[in-house]
């Protein structure tokens, strides 16, 4: 811990070492250049295991600390996140995942040092979080293909886009859409049969890739992206409009706005929660909590 504790703010950084494919060495460095040690006390914690930046977060919060960096990947911001639903606690975001979902929505900077000085501002904002079964996610949710990528990606040890793209390529063509029962609050009943399904908080999945166009953090719904399998032709145009922010232009994708939801399954798969494979029970259900977490947002938001 440095500096005095008169009239600062407490603010934990939870790193994990681990997290997409950049060198970590020199965070804790960069962390103390650019953090302004005359407005903030900080502390520097770094995660041994899966879990444990939940755990960090936890007594971070037990601790009075005013705000708590998640420095790493979506997965280890849910973590972090998950502590912080319905506090006063202020989120903080280093991203240094893989894809940067989040991070990329919110604009806040992929460069460390720059990322530091937002937090310095400390300009915040409410966010809705959501559930599944209980279990919070801040950014997307996901079942089918995106599941099963999300599954394979975490037991491959190379990180990055390429490992991303090669298990998308393998994985496409064998790959057999399932059927879902999706039963709406608002009173909408739909049987599908999805390629994958996204249940978007944020409208990012990363790498610059937007599934939900006109996904808000604050307006109190899911954008729910139902997508069938495309032809292998189609996919360049898919990924073109993935990439321009219009994939509900694409044929075959249908996005429902929604306060909350029920899914049925006819088989245990593994669901995407903010990147991290999950497996849950057949039956899925969403809820979105409005205004729930305070974030560190660019100056632009």
């Amino acid at each position: 811990m440095t500096g005095s504790p008169t009239q600062q703010q407490k603010i934990c950084f939870i790193v994990n070492p681990v997290a997409g494919r950049r060198k970590k060495t020199g965070i804790e460095t960069i962390i103390r250049q650019n953090i302004n040690s005359a407005k903030f006390q900080y502390d520097i914690r770094l995660t041994k295991h899966a879990g444990h930046a939940g755990e960090l977060s936890r007594d971070a919060v037990r601790q009075h600390f005013d705000i708590i960096v998640a420095v790493g990947g979506d997965g280890t911001i849910n973590e972090v996140a998950t502590a912080l639903i319905g506090k006063k606690v202020i989120l903080g975001i280093v991203p240094l995942g893989s894809g940067n979902g989040l991070a990329r929505h919110l604009g806040i900077p992929r460069t460390v040092s720059r990322a530091i000085r937002l937090i310095n501002r400390a300009q915040h904002t409410l966010i809705d979080t959501a559930a599944i079964n209980n279990r919070p996610f801040v950014s997307i949710a996901g079942i089918g293909f995106d599941a099963m990528v999300a599954k394979e990606f975490k037991n491959n040890h190379k990180r990055g886009f390429l490992s991303y793209f090669n298990i998308i390529r393998n994985r496409f063509i064998p790959y057999k859409p399932k059927k879902y029962s999706l039963i709406f609050d608002e009173g909408i009943k739909l049987k599908v049969r999805a390629f994958f399904i996204s249940f978007a908080n944020s409208n990012q999945f990363g790498y610059n890739t937007t599934i939900a166009p006109n996904a808000k953090l604050n307006d109190g719904k899911l954008d729910i992206c139902i997508v069938k399998k495309p032809k292998i032709f189609e996919l360049p145009l898919i990924v073109n409009l993935l990439l321009l922010k219009q994939i509900d232009r694409a044929p075959g994708v249908t996005i429902i706005q929604s306060k909350g939801l029920t899914v049925k399954r006819k088989k245990v798969h593994p669901v995407n929660v903010d990147g991290e494979a999950v497996m849950m029970k057949k039956k899925l259900r969403f809820d979105i909590h409005p205004l729930s977490l305070k974030v560190i947002i660019s100056k632009n938001e």
